[in-house]
């Protein structure tokens, strides 16, 4: 019987603690890339405000 009681509170831990980090991925607020038309990061606070920095570019080889 012990071998039950291990595996189920096993389970109701690794349930829980998958909850816990599901509520806190949600609650992550996501960064605005491509906002605005531009290709990377708008800063908005702060002295390089407005800055946009990591601007994402793709080289084409077949052209």
């Amino acid at each position: 019987m012990d071998r039950h009681t291990k595996l189920l509170n096993e389970f109701s831990r690794t349930k829980t603690q998958a909850e816990l980090l599901n509520k806190m991925a949600r609650s992550r607020k996501a960064v605005e890339i491509n906002a605005n038309g531009t290709s990377g990061y708008k800063i908005k606070e702060g002295a390089n405000a407005g800055k946009v920095i990591k601007h994402l570019k793709k080289t084409s080889g077949n052209i």
